[in-house]
Parts: structure tokens; C-alpha cells; sequence
């Protein structure tokens, strides 16, 4: 990883390194690290650490937004924050996804796309923050990448997750799920638009766009529930 892109990385992320050497560790995913050439550390060990900081920077965040929220609807929007889709998202705006150094195998099988390896790539880079500065610092770059996402209250996150409730319907008519893929995205990475696309099992499809895929995905959802005349309310 050349200087040149570190220093672009770091940029989109908002936290310049310290320590180069983990930021690179963080970046380069074990298909790379165990090519006979490229012999050296991947980012499991941090991915392990910044999964559990993760979680406390948005446990701790949700604690402070919502004081009156019973523990079961902190846990609800924790994990719809937090998952796999979730997190690809985030890895996609900061530019994650193109400076990750996978494997020549991993890379031509996609690896780049796949929303867990992005995820998984995610909390890497959070768990070297921490290493690297603080918790305080890993907490402050939570609250920047979800600034856009954290709920208003307990029950609009309930009601407007579209997405959910689209595939408990799909499910129960097709025993299939609804699929969801990127068709389009533009402008520049501090404020770029996602179109996804999302395709039903009886072949109606559906396009929505967001300032990130997430929205896009919920958006797309909502629309195919206002055809198949499913109540919002």
C-alpha cells in the first residue's frame, strides 16, 4: 500500500494513522497476506478487536440517544445498525472497498463486493483506530460514519424498516426473498448517490436511490410494499 493511498484512505476515513503499520494491517485481508509473495499480517486479530469496540461505540451511542428505551429496542436498533448490509455501506462510502489488498483468487471471485468481507473489513479499521488513538477516538469515527443513520426514535426505526417487513411478506407468499443489487452510483464520495435495484420472486423490480446503499435498499423496499398494497402506517 503506497503512501499516495494511504493518505487517500485517510482522508475519506477522517483519522490520519499514527501508526501506518496498522492501518495497513487493517486494509490487507488474509487471501493477500497468505500469497507466498505477500507473507506478513492480515486483519483478522483487528477485525476480532473492533467488532467488540464497534458494538460498545454504538451500544454507549443509543444508551446516550435514548434514555427512556427499554434494553430490547436498544438491542433492535443496535442490530440493524450493525449488521453485515449495514456495515458494507459505510465500507462503500468511505472508499473501503477500493483500497482493501486481497488475494489474486479472492479478488476474481469478487471478494471486493461481498458485503461480509467489506464488513469484516470495517470493523478492522475500527479496531486499529482504537489501537491507535483511543476509545474516545474510535466512539467520535462511530458517530461520524452513522451520522446518517441513527434513528430518530425507537419506533420510527421499527416502522421504517421497509426491508424487514418485505421479506417477512415475500416470504410467506413465494418462500423466497426479495433480492436486492447496486444498479448505479455517481458523484463524489463526500456526497454520492446509490441506485439499487430490487427484484421480487414473481419478476416485478423496483429502483430507488439514496445517499447510501442502505437507504437506496430501504427506499426500493418501501415502494414494492406500496404496490403490493401493504400498509405503512
Amino acid at each position: 500500500m503506497t503512501d499516495t493511498t494511504q493518505q487517500a484512505f485517510q482522508r475519506e476515513l477522517g483519522y490520519v494513522f499514527r501508526d501506518a503499520a496498522l492501518l495497513a494491517e487493517a486494509l490487507t485481508h488474509s487471501s493477500f497476506a497468505n500469497e507466498a509473495e505477500a507473507q506478513g499480517r492480515h486483519n483478522e486479530r483487528l477485525e476480532f478487536l473492533g467488532d467488540a469496540v464497534l458494538s460498545l461505540c454504538v451500544s454507549s451511542e443509543l444508551f446516550a440517544r435514548f434514555p427512556d428505551a427499554p434494553e430490547g429496542d436498544l438491542t433492535r436498533m443496535r442490530s440493524r445498525l450493525v449488521n453485515a448490509s449495514s456495515l458494507a455501506g459505510l465500507a462503500r462510502d468511505i472508499g473501503l472497498d477500493r483500497h482493501l489488498r486481497l488475494g489474486r483468487g479472492e479478488e476474481s471471485q469478487g471478494g471486493r463486493t461481498r458485503d461480509a468481507l467489506l464488513g469484516d473489513a470495517l470493523e478492522a479499521v475500527i479496531g486499529a483506530v482504537y489501537e491507535d488513538g483511543s476509545f474516545a477516538v474510535a466512539l467520535e469515527l462511530a458517530r461520524r460514519l452513522f451520522a446518517r443513520h441513527w434513528p430518530l426514535t425507537p419506533e420510527e426505526e421499527l416502522r421504517k424498516d421497509f426491508k424487514t417487513r418485505l421479506q417477512e411478506v415475500i416470504q410467506q407468499q413465494y418462500r423466497e426473498r426479495p433480492a436486492y443489487t447496486l444498479h448505479a452510483s455517481r458523484g463524489p464520495e463526500h456526497a454520492k448517490l446509490f441506485e439499487v435495484r430490487l427484484l421480487l420472486p414473481d419478476g416485478q423490480s423496483f429502483i430507488a436511490e439514496g445517499n447510501s446503499r442502505k437507504r437506496a435498499e430501504q427506499e426500493a423496499a418501501r415502494n414494492a410494499l406500496l404496490a403490493l398494497n401493504v400498509t405503512l402506517a
